[in-house]
């Protein structure tokens, strides 16, 4: 099946999803297939919430219209130009979801079938329905993408390469599991911000977008931030409490309750403004609801450090303090060509 085939198929999947937003979905009359599709997928959306209970309406159509700004012709070409898919031998790859943000392994079922590939596809159970849906509208549209997609609910067999998502834990049973097979395995990544405390209010509420998007579930949420030795907390309090709204959804208010709670259990000093515990911590991962900080001397120290630790983040997000830094509030908005881990998932499946 010729790739632009398939390209053309995502294009028109990127125009479909176009159609959903949070404030104004509106058919248009450009889209193929909504007299089959519309309907359904918004009653899909309606119900996303009741098959995972952090998957609000708010946080599902972001997904839904980051992919639909992902899938251009535009995009997809510049994305793939910088590949030679020549040689591809069409082989079958595993797939081995996570569910713990909207469609978050779409970019690998993506990366897989443009490539030339087949995909072997088990999702969690905790996102099993919209990636689905999006399948059966690519299908519709390139009919030969049938023969290259398969859901399988079951042990995952007959496949020559897999990409697995999941914890420390379940990664090193997949690296036990799968160490005969070309793999990718994503372990536990967090993301971090480094602040000067030169940053301005918009700054740091952008920021917010980066902590709070989809109640900071993902690996490119920030869970941590540096700041210099001396910093004062108000400025990034008061440029964050626009978020404070999180707090009124029942999940998330759950976690801060049991959180703040523990953390004052064990004489724990926090910052807390209601809605968010800040907790000075060297770890890198904190639990929902709270955000870890540390001080820093020297910059070029933490530069090192940060260096050091690379295998241990996904973001760091600061005014280009460091290489390939991120500015704040894009964690959530990935290009096609930023790649979890900073592992290139096209060449990967290119070279099989």
């Amino acid at each position: 099946m010729l790739q632009k085939s398939k390209i053309t198929a995502f294009v028109e999947l990127g125009k479909f999803l176009a159609q959903f937003s949070l404030d104004n979905t509106q058919p248009q009359n450009n889209v193929l297939l909504n007299d089959r599709f519309f309907s359904s997928f918004e009653d899909l959306l309606a119900l996303s919430q009741s098959h995972n209970g952090w998957f609000t309406k708010e946080q599902v159509y972001f997904a839904v219209q980051s992919w639909a700004e992902a899938l251009t012709e535009e995009n997809l070409s510049k994305w793939l130009s910088n590949y030679d898919f020549s040689n591809v031998q069409p082989k079958t790859i595993g797939l081995i979801l996570a569910g713990n943000i909207p469609l978050v392994g779409f970019h690998d079922f993506l990366c897989v079938l443009i490539s030339g590939h087949k995909v072997l596809v088990k999702t969690s159970s905790n996102d099993q329905h919209l990636i689905k849906f999006l399948s059966n509208y690519l299908t519709s549209v390139e009919e030969g993408l049938h023969d290259f997609i398969t859901f399988t609910e079951g042990k995952l067999e007959g496949f020559d390469a897999v990409i697995a998502t999941g914890s420390n834990n379940t990664a090193r049973y997949f690296e036990y599991y799968f160490k005969d097979k070309p793999s990718i395995i994503r372990k536990n990544r967090n993301s971090v911000a480094v602040l000067t405390g030169t940053e301005s209010k918009e700054e740091l509420t952008r920021l917010g977008e980066d902590i709070f998007r989809y109640f900071g579930l993902g690996c490119r949420n920030v869970s941590k931030i540096f700041v210099p030795k001396g910093y004062h907390f108000d400025t990034f309090f008061n440029a964050i409490f626009d978020y404070q709204d999180v707090i009124h959804y029942e999940k998330y208010a759950n976690n801060y309750d049991y959180n703040k709670a523990v953390f004052l259990m064990s004489n724990f000093k926090l910052l807390d403004n209601g809605f968010l515990t800040l907790k000075e911590d060297q770890s890198y991962s904190s639990p929902i609801s709270s955000l870890f900080y540390e001080y820093y001397d020297d910059i070029e120290n933490l530069k090192n450090r940060l260096k050091e630790d690379h295998e241990q983040l996904q973001c760091i997000v600061s005014n280009g303090i460091t290489a390939n830094s991120i500015p704040f509030g894009q964690t959530q908005k990935p290009q096609l060509w930023d790649y979890a881990d900073g592992v290139d998932t096209i060449a990967f499946l290119v070279h099989l």
